[in-house]
């Protein structure tokens, strides 16, 4: 009887694991991508700034942008303009951001992140938004 105390112990244990991975969110880079370049890279484009290709940072350098949650210099955050109040803002202009305006907020993020992170300078498929 003893033996099957440990057996049945790793069955729950990964029962539980697995439950615990199942709801975790698996970001999609295509629809980050789709956001990125056209809200993120619509607005930029019409500003001094110019755009912003995603090869012009590593991957470290996006994830501490997106995680310091600063935009404009810190007088945003980037969250701001993932949000579904921004998106229904500018979704009379923007088709995108009106194909999108009931993805959850943080859902967005990841996508936007995922996008950054595999088109960055260091990432599997180095991107610009041309």
């Amino acid at each position: 009887m003893k033996t099957l105390t440990p057996l049945a112990t790793v069955v729950v244990l990964g029962l539980l694991g697995a439950s615990f991975s199942a709801n975790a969110y698996d970001a999609d880079w295509k629809r980050g991508r789709i956001y990125y370049r056209s809200v993120c890279t619509s607005c930029h484009v019409a500003l001094p700034v110019g755009s912003i290709n995603p090869n012009t940072k590593t991957m470290a350098e996006w994830a501490s942008y997106i995680n310091a949650d600063k935009h404009a210099n810190g007088k945003d955050t980037v969250k701001q303009y993932v949000s579904k109040a921004y998106r229904a803002s500018i979704k009379s202009a923007n088709k995108a951001a009106e194909k999108f305006a009931d993805v959850p907020d943080q859902e967005l993020l990841e996508d936007i992140k995922a996008f950054l992170t595999k088109g960055a300078k260091d990432g599997e498929a180095p991107a610009s938004c041309s």
